[in-house]
């Protein structure tokens, strides 16, 4: 594949220039960010399995995780305050390490069905407080550490980004078996995976089995 360059003169470089592309912004849509979590927002994130937790580490290099439980896992701790239980992952800590050196974050909630969505930003600490923690344990299992949030913006997000992509629309479903596994795909990227589809296949049954054990 060609190495894509870009153009300087198709660069947009300050915030003038990028706003003479666009209308003027809606007034409705400039009034509607909140500090706090209203009603709406809160039953909101009361619905929602899935968020997706944006991070920056000092340098500005960017990382977004996917977090998901059952539906009202991120706890409401008052009106401006957020509680997210981190479960076990692989390990590279890419986000809580962002936090570590750079509280700001992002949160994109997501409930099923739904085509609008929940955008909250704000400063986020690591917390290991046992009272909260046992609060937000699942199988008798309890998290290591909560990422609490202070909110400091909250918005709903319209729904053109979901129509447009018919994310819950059966007839665009797409067919997982027409890519690699995820156990192959990795193995293609670091180690080489095995050319035998039954040792590949027995790979891919004990990562099933990992899931069933480490979830929580």
């Amino acid at each position: 594949m060609t190495e894509f360059k870009i153009n300087p003169e198709f660069v947009i470089s300050d915030e003038q220039s990028l706003r003479n592309l666009f209308p003027a912004v809606n007034p409705l849509a400039a009034r509607k960010c909140l500090n706090f979590l209203d009603e709406h927002a809160q039953e909101f994130i009361r619905r929602s399995p899935f968020v997706c937790l944006g991070t920056q580490d000092l340098n500005g290099s960017a990382d977004v995780s996917p977090r998901g439980d059952p539906a009202g896992f991120v706890k409401i701790l008052d009106q401006a305050t957020l509680a997210i239980p981190d479960r076990p992952g692989n390990n590279r800590l890419d986000s809580l390490t962002n936090i570590v050196a750079n509280p700001k974050i992002g949160l994109l909630f997501i409930v099923p069905g739904f085509d609008d969505t929940l955008r909250v930003n704000g400063e986020a600490s690591l917390v290991t407080d046992p009272d909260l923690l046992e609060s937000m344990g699942v199988k008798d299992r309890v998290p290591r550490l909560a990422i609490v949030v202070k909110v400091t913006e909250v918005f709903i997000h319209c729904a053109k980004a979901f129509r447009r992509s018919h994310l819950w629309n059966p007839d665009h479903f797409q067919d997982r078996d027409e890519m690699p596994s995820l156990s192959k795909i990795i193995l293609d990227q670091t180690t080489g995976a095995p050319d035998d589809e039954a040792e590949m296949r027995k790979i891919d049954e004990d990562l099933e089995k990992e899931y069933g054990k480490t979830m929580y």
